[in-house]
């Protein structure tokens, strides 16, 4: 079972973009040594767990062009399966024998857990403040991210500015990475993006774009929101993108993303120049570009 289900997650292919992030930061400060490939590993097993247990928490059926593995396989071996890969990913951490990586990755899952309960309480909430969706985009995406450089320094053994400075790329990317992903979910193609768009309505989600629409909208384009956001009602789904297109709350959500890009290019500066920065800036240019 452990093996049919994984193997459905790899042939389901994913951009790995957390090994990538570390192994480029990595290159950043020194040299691309083998405990940051075992690193970068470990990173994209939790990774596939959260998705694992993610799909079952909120009935997702389409994920990469291709059903779930809790459509084809059922909710327990989705849930048991990601155990094992959670699990698995710790005995890894152990090989390595190093407390300092022990810490990092406990407090980086502990979050993203800790995420998942912040975004699952605040289902329905069409009161969520910016406070709050911030909190919950750094611990479910953010953090993990953000261990993507404290690995990549602890691995180069940094001075404690360098690592601070990857620690902050990771975590700015990560907010901007979510933030694309809910845009997406308002104004990708479906055939492209690889699931159903207002999925996050559909569970129930206050994602930005949905937010800004709903503080910037009449009472009567309130209320479609709360209702629709309230039933999981995607038929409502037509009126909800009109209403984002008033609000012009897309171009709100690019200009956040344009604000946390000079963020990075600011810290990025703090590094000396070489083959990985630029393969970086690629990397970062390519994610907001992206589709999918």
């Amino acid at each position: 079972m452990i093996n049919q289900v994984s193997k459905h997650i790899i042939e389901g292919g994913g951009k790995r973009m957390r090994p990538q992030c570390l192994i480029n930061l990595a290159g950043l400060v020194g040299e691309v040594k083998d405990i940051h490939y075992q690193l970068a590993a470990i990173i994209e097993f939790i990774h596939t767990a959260t998705l694992l247990h993610d799909d079952v928490v909120d009935e997702s059926e389409q994920r990469r062009h291709s059903q779930t593995a809790n459509v084809r396989f059922g909710n327990s071996a989705s849930i048991l399966v990601g155990d094992f890969i959670y699990s698995r990913s710790f005995q890894m951490m152990v090989e390595l024998n190093n407390i300092e990586i022990m810490d990092v990755l406990a407090y980086t899952t502990n979050k993203i857990a800790e995420g998942e309960v912040l975004q699952l309480i605040n289902k329905h909430n069409v009161e969520l403040t910016d406070d709050q969706y911030n909190e919950i985009i750094q611990s479910k995406t953010g953090v993990l991210f953000e261990a993507c450089g404290k690995l990549a320094s602890i691995g180069n053994r940094c001075a404690p500015h360098q690592k601070n400075g990857l620690a902050q790329i990771g975590r700015i990317y990560g907010h901007i990475y979510q933030l694309v992903d809910d845009l997406l979910d308002y104004s990708g193609e479906a055939n492209i993006v690889g699931k159903n768009l207002g999925d996050d309505l559909k569970d129930g989600k206050m994602t930005l774009p949905l937010l800004i629409a709903y503080r910037n909208s009449s009472q009567n384009d309130q209320e479609i929101i709360k209702k629709a956001i309230n039933q999981g009602d995607v038929s409502q789904l037509t009126k909800i993108f009109e209403i984002i297109k008033k609000t012009n709350a897309i171009q709100l959500v690019q200009a956040q993303i344009q604000y946390r890009i000079h963020e990075i290019e600011g810290t990025l500066n703090n590094f000396d120049n070489n083959e990985y920065k630029k393969r970086i800036s690629a990397f970062f240019e390519n994610s907001l570009n992206r589709k999918f």
